[in-house]
């Protein structure tokens, strides 16, 4: 995992006050680092199984009869849902342990896989997506901003990237580990074993993380306040047209690679395999990089994206270039998530909670905004049509960059 650029003289806890996790002032303990550890892996779980369809998308169609434009409405609903939750749970949780919290979003995970693994018909799997979409954005949102509160100030950077490196790390691996088991043992399979690695997870997370009563109850006018930063309005921007046009790609990958490309299974499982493989090495990448301004970053990640999908659409079945263009492509996608949270970090640095929610709200609507224009493009166009829509949002991503970082510059 990486070490995204995290401000770690903002939001300091008070050096007088010792955390239940630490022993002594400056030491953080196993413990505190098995805590961040479990926070990290629900992190994955929630993650992973957001991005489980798009790995799974053809059998699923095919198993519960509807097209692979309606399907993508799984990935759709659950960043729906996902983007209202986060402040949502937020501001709901009030002052309740965030221990509790972080328990109770796993316990809905655990019920919306097991839901999805026994799926008879498409509808039942989307009420199974609604609950994915709540355990995402509570999950997400609380967990990112307890690092302060497990480990001293000198290692709230090491956590951070940690439970970060979660998200970063499901998003490149999540999707061909579930392919893979979907594969050897069928569809509803990856989402069983999903369910056992939730059920795992809320075990660790009560038996691990000390009590973490709310400092303060977040208010809701506390988010909308941070989109009137500049800084912040222009990362946001920058977040949704990323990862829509990422995503109204990506979601469809499986089919282009099938139907495009004329791949079987078994080399396109090989493939989101490499393609994670490779972003888990982008992600090491710029987390190597993360003193530089967040904003290179994010504009080289974009451009390499939008050159990857293009040699993608471009190269047919040829599968040389297929492969070369998955590659490029998940290395690409694994510096994004860091450039974005380290943009993010050091325009809001004073307001963790508030800032998480805006980060997890502007990356779940995006994702949903991509699935679900790509969806249309598929079933309205063609399959490979989503290459183009997703190259577009890229490029456009990466002047937005350059242009941001010119007038910041200034």
């Amino acid at each position: 995992m990486s070490d995204p650029v995290v401000d770690t003289d903002a939001h300091l806890p008070d050096p007088a006050r010792s955390t239940p996790a630490d022993p002594a002032p400056g030491t953080a303990s196993l413990r505190s680092w098995l805590a961040v550890a479990a926070i990290a892996v629900g992190t994955f779980a929630v993650v992973s199984t957001e991005m489980m369809p798009v790995g799974l998308l053809t059998p699923i169609s095919h198993g519960l009869h509807v097209s692979d434009g309606t399907t993508g409405l799984a990935m759709t609903l659950a960043a729906v849902v996902a983007g209202f939750a986060a402040p949502t749970v937020l501001v709901a949780a009030g002052r309740v342990d965030r221990r509790i919290v972080l328990a109770a979003m796993m316990i809905v995970l655990l019920a919306a896989n097991t839901i999805a693994a026994l799926a008879q018909n498409f509808a039942t799997l989307l009420v199974a997506r609604v609950l994915v979409g709540v355990s995402i954005g509570g999950f997400w949102a609380i967990g990112a901003s307890l690092p302060v509160r497990l480990v001293p100030a000198g290692s709230v950077g090491r956590a951070s990237a940690v439970i970060f490196g979660g998200v970063s790390v499901a998003s490149v691996v999540g999707v061909p580990v579930g392919t893979m088991i979907g594969e050897w043992a069928g569809w509803r399979a990856a989402f069983a074993a999903m369910a056992g690695l939730s059920a795992a997870v809320l075990v660790a997370l009560l038996v691990l993380l000390p009590p973490l009563p709310a400092e303060r109850a977040v208010r809701l006018r506390e988010i909308p306040a941070l989109l009137r930063r500049g800084g912040v309005v222009a990362g946001a921007s920058a977040l949704v047209l990323v990862i829509a046009g990422h995503f109204g790609a990506y979601t469809y990958v499986r089919p282009v690679l099938e139907e495009s490309a004329g791949l079987g299974p078994g080399p396109i499982g090989a493939l989101l395999l490499g393609y994670g493989v490779a972003g888990v090495v982008g992600n090491v990448l710029a987390g190597a990089y993360s003193a530089r301004p967040p904003h290179r970053t994010l504009a080289l990640a974009a451009g390499l994206l939008t050159a990857a999908v293009v040699v993608l659409a471009a190269s047919g079945t040829w599968t040389p270039g297929t492969a070369a263009a998955m590659l490029v492509w998940g290395l690409a996608y694994g510096a994004v998530p860091v450039a974005l949270q380290g943009w993010m970090l050091r325009v809001a640095p004073d307001a963790p909670e508030a800032g998480s929610a805006v980060f997890v709200t502007g990356f779940q609507l995006a994702i949903s905004l991509g699935s679900l224009l790509g969806g249309v493009a598929v079933d309205a166009v063609a399959t490979s049509s989503v290459l183009w829509f997703g190259a577009a949002l890229a490029a456009a991503t990466t002047l937005l960059a350059l242009v941001w970082g010119r007038r910041a510059g200034r």
